[in-house]
């Protein structure tokens, strides 16, 4: 098996399935209890932490732990919006986001507020000026991925912090999720003020993800209850899940010194590959591009034969992403970057680990290659 759809889910490192079943059989007191066993757990709980603050640059009291991106998408973006609506009611977005930040903004346009959606260019990126234009004077939140998951466009986060942070009372909230461990980002330096990361994404488990909520903001909790990670996020929290979450997070940024220089490698001689193939079109960006997500479409191909042809030769790749992938639509990311619908509705995704081989991408190409002189040899007939 060659499996090329890391951008769905990534294979969880042992150390991190260990550090879980440890602190599940040897730590499974409540953090919040007040008798010494439990202060073990609240004092292994506030190391994770610590550890996951340091990677971030943070700190400690600005990580809330979550049960991953969906859910820190949602808090960030309901939270902003629900606590802040006495400054305004306009917030903004992409027209690419993944469908755990459309929805939210979707469901708020129905409670009322105001929603812009920003275009994308041909290369699926967002223009700075036309953020600059979307602002008004009751705008309270910006939301940008980071990196987009169907096509790898790297968002322009530096520039649009920058600009926004002349706007003391509009939130920046960024989608990280599939740029952490990728691409670098310095969330001080970037004037970020939310931030979603999901564990799964980088080698931890499911389950597990973090919001980054700067100091000083306060968010509307989705979860009322025992009033756990600072009343934001009530629920007994899951100890094994945190502890997991920041070795998986200290153990992709270790792997992401030599295995980003890799991926760059192999994305470059997949595109080049791919530009040799007939009918091969190429939907990812050349430039701004994260290094671990090709996609091209076959136009008159189904995408999901496509991909279930290429499973049965035993290389795994997904149409667009895996949230959207069962439903049979077209792409709206290739939408909305200009392509016309055959394109849109026959993409294909191939996302790269830090431990392919050489070996492992020339053997996949092969068996793309043939599956596409397979497939067009049936649909001739």
């Amino acid at each position: 098996m060659i499996y090329l759809d890391n951008s769905a889910t990534t294979k969880p490192y042992k150390e991190v399935i260990d550090s879980f079943a440890k602190v599940t059989a040897d730590f499974w007191g409540n953090p919040s209890s007040l008798h010494g066993f439990g202060g073990k757990s609240e004092k292994l709980l506030a190391q994770a932490r610590e550890q996951v603050a340091g990677l971030l640059g943070v700190k400690a009291t600005e990580i809330i732990f979550t049960s991953g991106g969906s859910e820190s998408n949602n808090l960030a973006i309901k939270g902003i919006a629900e606590n802040y609506r006495n400054r305004g009611k306009h917030i903004i977005t992409t027209s690419i986001e993944h469908p755990s930040v459309k929805r939210p903004f979707e469901q708020l346009k129905e409670l009322g507020y105001d929603v812009t959606y920003l275009p994308v260019n041909q290369d699926g990126r967002v223009e700075i000026e036309q953020v600059k234009e979307a602002i008004r004077e009751d705008t309270i939140l910006v939301s940008v991925m980071h990196v987009n998951n169907e096509v790898g466009t790297v968002q322009p986060i530096y520039e649009i912090g920058h600009f926004l942070k002349s706007y003391p009372k509009i939130h920046f909230h960024v989608d990280g999720v599939q740029g952490f461990g990728k691409v670098e980002l310095s969330l001080r330096d970037a004037h970020i003020d939310l931030y979603s990361l999901s564990g799964h994404k980088f080698h931890g488990l499911k389950g597990t993800g973090i919001l980054f909520a700067r100091e000083g903001i306060t968010l509307s909790p989705l979860i009322a209850g025992g009033n756990q990670e600072r009343g934001m996020r009530s629920g007994t929290e899951s100890l094994a899940g945190a502890v997991s979450l920041a070795k998986a997070m200290r153990l992709a940024i270790e792997k992401s010194r030599d295995g980003s220089r890799r991926m760059n490698e192999y994305r470059t001689l997949i595109l080049q590959e791919l530009s040799k193939m007939e009918n091969v079109v190429i939907n990812s960006p050349i430039e701004h591009a994260a290094p671990h997500i090709i996609n091209f479409s076959i136009p008159g191909l189904k995408s999901e034969t496509f991909v279930h042809t290429l499973g049965e030769f035993g290389i795994y790749v997904s149409t667009n992403s895996a949230c959207s992938s069962k439903k049979k639509t077209v792409s709206q990311t290739l939408l909305a970057m200009g392509k016309n619908e055959q394109i849109a509705g026959s993409s294909i995704r191939i996302s790269l680990d830090y431990d392919h081989s050489k070996e492992e991408i020339e053997q996949a190409l092969k068996e793309i290659e043939r599956a596409i002189q397979m497939l067009s040899e049936v649909r001739k007939k």
